[in-house]
């Protein structure tokens, strides 16, 4: 029988799924393939934005547009021009619905999960193509498919030739360095040009005790006081812009040293000057705090 299983929503960048149908498919088959989906969620960014994955009885279909992509797990017989239809009306309501700003700031699998409604019932009706009343917008899409025929894509180009096996869970090694962080926030920001200007102060104010060393013989240890201020000032603003391990713990060692240098300043500085200092650091340490690593979920099938 020609059915349409599965459709899910994906943002383009990292493959997090947004939205999808709601899964009652037993199939040991289509469960299978649903695998091969979620494998190329994650690749989309690499490929054309209208795809076709032919595996055994089932085929994947999938468009994408504006960072959000649209896939759909149907029967190997059913009409290619019905399933890029669908695809389409997904897109269509997806886009009027949402703003790019939510979908790009979104954080946790399935954010949109009140779409999950309109994809069910747009499953239906297209699994029951005698209640389609979209003549003209199957004429067009057959034209168009016609004129620009999906990409076909091959299991050894998705990186699926030898199977699933060496999919499954990359993702779970801990927090790489390279894993991206939630956007910018503008109190993000603020905070990271006062942690800079406070580096900036502190090297400047280092290098004049230099030369007062020099000239009057005056304590080593305000010069250390004031670089390694400078450091701790750069390393939280290294923090801010990278996803490290044990970043939220090295983020308050961070703090703690800005407190003692400043502790040990406070001959030096004025209290203002010391209040100043100290609140910077302990704002970009909460702004580390709060710029998490964007999450994913171990398990993406609804």
């Amino acid at each position: 029988m020609s059915l349409i299983h599965f459709a899910s929503v994906v943002r383009v960048r990292d493959g997090l799924p947004l939205s999808a149908s709601t899964d009652h498919e037993q199939n040991t088959s289509v469960q299978e393939t649903k695998k091969y989906l979620k494998v190329l969620s994650k690749k989309l960014e690499q490929l054309p934005d209208r795809c076709t994955l032919r595996r055994g009885p089932h085929n994947v279909h999938f468009i994408s547009s504006l960072g959000v992509g649209y896939m759909l797990l149907c029967s190997e017989s059913y009409p290619t021009i019905l399933a890029f239809c669908f695809l389409d009306e997904l897109q269509k309501e997806f886009i009027t619905t949402y703003e790019m700003s939510q979908i790009n700031t979104a954080i946790r699998p399935y954010s949109f999960i009140e779409f999950d409604n309109f994809i069910q019932k747009t499953k239906q009706r297209f699994n029951n193509p005698r209640s389609l009343s979209t003549k003209m917008n199957l004429a067009d899409m057959q034209t168009e498919i016609r004129l620009r025929p999906p990409y076909q894509v091959s299991l050894q180009e998705a990186g699926l030739a030898n199977g699933l096996t060496h999919q499954r869970h990359p993702e779970y090694k801990g927090i790489a360095p390279h894993q991206r962080l939630e956007p910018l926030t503008l109190p993000g920001i603020v905070s990271l040009l006062l942690s800079v200007l406070c580096a900036g102060l502190n090297l400047i104010r280092g290098f004049h005790a230099i030369e007062s060393l020099l000239q009057n013989d005056d304590d080593l240890n305000c010069v250390i006081a004031f670089f390694l201020g400078t450091a701790a000032c750069m390393y939280q603003c290294y923090l801010f812009a990278h996803s490290t391990s044990w970043r939220n713990t090295k983020s308050f060692l961070a703090f703690g040293l800005i407190c003692l240098c400043n502790l040990y300043l406070h001959d030096l500085r004025s209290l203002l000057q010391l209040l100043f200092h100290v609140s910077a650091g302990a704002f970009i340490t909460l702004q580390i705090r709060l710029r998490q690593p964007l999450s994913k979920s171990p398990d993406y099938n609804v």
